[in-house]
């Protein structure tokens, strides 16, 4: 950092969406590699005093440690926007849009790229009667890390939701097969994931301790990793994504590259050191830190 001008960043971490816990975790790993990178650090959690903090320290860049709703579905970008605030990941329009993963869908299908077939249906939909013929799986449409997520196999009843979630959700046919990830760093895909799960994977699976196995590069045929890198990348840039961005898929291996289906693609993945994209890019050499640095130095506005 010494050839570096000295930086002011502010980290903005928890939020009042579901998944506050997760962005309190991932913003209190960047605050950390931040300083052990040389700057100067200030953590902010995000809540109806944003701004008035944001003016009080005045940062050069903001970190965006933030996830889920009013997070990193455009909201927050574009305050950042209004007050001409330089910041990390992907702006306005894209964050909004890869939030909502029914629309993401409809990017994929204007560029040519795989996904399963879901629909929006109201809770009263839901639990009176199957959408669609089972298997399948229901989701809010618009939060992140598998909150809310219910899997309706063959033979079950219509599912029972719970009350706290939002009234539209997504129905979603089950795609079988493995879980696939692929970061996007820039212009550049890292290298493909393969996540080794018990059951579904979900809020738990993703965050409870040996809740998955993390296989890195995966073991898969070369045309199924290269098609992950391929449309990771495709789907970045469909979106307009800015910075680090990953895209998450099933892989039914019966089916060979048929079977290869984009999930969704995440704007602001999981940020510690043992979540997927920072465990990709230390798999190609790029230090906690080091990744911190990048993201920093590519922080602008008009994203």
């Amino acid at each position: 950092m010494s050839s570096r001008t000295p930086k002011t960043i502010a980290v903005l971490l928890g939020g009042p969406s579901t998944e506050r816990e997760v962005s309190l975790s991932s913003g209190n790993e960047c605050a950390a590699a931040l300083r052990t990178a040389g700057f100067d650090v200030v953590e902010i959690d995000a809540d109806l005093d944003l701004v008035e903090q944001l003016k009080l320290f005045k940062p050069d860049v903001v970190f965006n440690a933030l996830h889920g709703r009013y997070c990193e579905d455009g909201v927050v970008q574009g305050l950042l926007e209004w007050l001409r605030i330089p910041y990390t990941h992907s702006g306005v329009l894209a964050s909004a849009m890869a939030m909502d993963k029914q629309r993401t869908k409809d990017i994929y299908r204007t560029y040519g790229l795989p996904f399963v077939e879901s629909v929006l249906a109201s809770k009263t939909q839901i639990e009176a009667a199957h959408v669609l013929s089972p298997p399948y799986v229901v989701k809010p449409f618009d939060e992140g890390s598998s909150i809310g997520i219910s899997l309706v196999m063959k033979g079950d009843s219509p599912p029972t939701l719970d009350v706290d979630l939002p009234d539209l959700m997504m129905v979603e046919a089950y795609a079988p097969g493995r879980e696939l990830t692929t970061a996007v760093l820039g212009t550049r895909a890292l290298t493909v994931t393969d996540i080794a799960v018990d059951g579904l994977y979900d809020y738990a699976a993703k965050y409870e301790l040996g809740g998955s196995k993390h296989t890195l590069p995966a073991n898969v045929p070369d045309v199924i990793f290269q098609a992950c890198m391929n449309y990771a990348v495709r789907a970045h840039d469909a979106l307009g994504c800015r910075g680090l961005s990953r895209t998450d898929f099933r892989w039914d291996e019966s089916r060979g590259l048929d079977g290869l289906i984009l999930l969704e693609t995440n704007t602001q993945p999981g940020m510690t050191p043992t979540s997927l994209a920072p465990e990709q890019a230390e798999f190609c050499g790029i230090s906690f830190p080091n990744l911190m640095i990048w993201m920093v130095e590519d922080a602008s506005c008009n994203r």
